[in-house]
């Protein structure tokens, strides 16, 4: 499941990068839960051919993720959401809830350098 996950992830923020013909079949296999044989079978291609086409898609939007971390700022702005978030359901004197909320601040400024 983890995978699926991940190629989901990569497919959302590098998916535009990728050809229209790779789009479509990393699509089948992501969003539609297709297997490799049905891609194959719908795409009149062997299942050797889709096999490589996801791993070299995969690969290819892996490598995007290194050189861009979009995905790892995304998480990593959607947790300093989620703290505050659970700043906001702290029962805090509002002084203590400013420099929470300043913090918090700070760290996605940062984050987003």
């Amino acid at each position: 499941m983890e995978k699926i996950v991940e190629q989901g992830l990569l497919y959302d923020f590098y998916g535009p990068l990728l050809t229209g013909h790779q789009q479509k079949i990393y699509q089948r296999l992501v969003y539609d839960d297709l297997s490799l044989n049905e891609i194959a079978e719908a795409e009149g291609i062997s299942r050797q051919a889709v096999h490589d086409l996801i791993r070299r898609c995969t690969a290819q939007m892996q490598k995007y993720e290194e050189l861009l971390g979009m995905i790892r700022r995304f998480e990593t702005i959607r947790d300093d959401a989620e703290k505050l978030e659970a700043l906001a359901e702290k029962d805090l004197d509002l002084e203590a809830l400013r420099k929470g909320i300043r913090q918090q601040a700070e760290k996605i400024k940062k984050d987003l350098e």
